[in-house]
């Protein structure tokens, strides 16, 4: 019987040599963002940020297993590897120790993978054998087009600001702790609505999965590099959004939240956060979940660029 890593603090995998895998913590943030700093990425996962927020919905893990950075997620159906391990070279060592940690805490073996794996990485896991396929795309929108929505194509989103500007008196605002009561609040409201026009079990999932993570990021966002906006109506906060610098010239907004009865909010608080993002050339949006509308809602805005992630199995588990 394959033993579940046990929750709490590390665990030691009885194998050859040992390998200790330690409980994330916000006091890995160093570590992390060292490893992380070794090679320039363009994909949102590859940031403290968006590994750490996750806390509230997996088990999370790590190890410097041959100077290389392995990062497991763990939840009730199994485990993987949420990151390709992070280091100067790729050793095919690692990943045949990856796959072992894995295969210990997975009854059905196929659940063993390495997922978001970038493109420049495709060839390396091909060559030792491994099936690649396409999980997701992050969309990079070039920062001036959402500031300054110039042109034909952005006409219908200058509409709905413009409409915002002329029927609303509203406090933009730096965003605060103060309002994290209010924030999830609006989440709450916003979700809502979301539930009742989308009734699919899958998308209400994401829903909840949604709000744990925000959550997790509200409550260390002292402790976490983010920088976010807030919109106030009548007192009461109605839009908010955050996010964090990705690379030297790339900026991704993780959340973005609006009234979804206030028409223009959404494209205001996108637009004058895009704005003041100035010293960045890129946004990224992050991916469609695989949700059709989410989809079109990101095309909408005319990205320069598709990033894709790939996940990384064995061809015969």
């Amino acid at each position: 019987m394959n033993p579940a890593l046990p929750k709490g603090l590390g665990y030691r995998l009885k194998r050859k040599g040992g390998v200790k895998l330690k409980n994330l913590s916000i006091k890995d943030k160093g570590t992390f963002s060292k490893f992380l700093g070794k090679s320039r990425h363009e994909l949102s996962v590859y940031a403290f940020e968006n590994i750490y927020v996750w806390k509230g919905l997996f088990d999370i893990y790590w190890s410097v297993i041959e100077n290389s950075l392995c990062i497991f997620f763990k939840d009730k159906i199994g485990c993987f590897l949420y990151l390709a391990p992070l280091a100067e070279n790729r050793n095919p060592e690692v990943i045949q120790q990856v796959f072992e940690i894995m295969d210990r805490v997975n009854k059905n073996k196929d659940i063993s993978r390495i997922e978001n794996i970038e493109e420049g990485g495709l060839s390396f896991y091909e060559g030792l054998g491994y099936a690649c396929q396409i999980k997701s795309y992050d969309y990079i929108c070039k920062r001036g087009d959402l500031a300054n929505l110039r042109g034909n194509k952005f006409k219908s989103k200058r509409a709905c600001f413009n409409y915002f500007i002329k029927h609303y008196g509203f406090q933009y605002l730096p965003f605060s702790l103060k309002y994290r009561g209010d924030c999830l609040e609006l989440y709450d409201s916003w979700a809502k609505e979301r539930k009742i026009k989308n009734q699919g079990h899958i998308y209400q999932c994401m829903l909840e999965d949604s709000r744990i993570s925000l959550k997790n990021a509200l409550d260390n966002y002292p402790d976490l590099d983010f920088i976010g906006r807030l919109v106030r109506i009548d007192k009461k906060i109605k839009a908010f959004t955050f996010g964090f610098k990705l690379n030297q010239d790339t900026f991704c907004i993780l959340y973005e939240i609006a009234d979804l009865f206030i028409k223009g909010l959404s494209q205001f608080i996108f637009r004058r956060f895009c704005s003041e993002l100035e010293g960045y050339k890129y946004i990224n949006i992050m991916d469609d979940s695989g949700l059709e509308n989410l989809k079109k809602v990101k095309l909408s805005y005319h990205p320069a660029k598709l990033i894709p992630a790939y996940i990384v199995k064995r061809k015969n588990a």
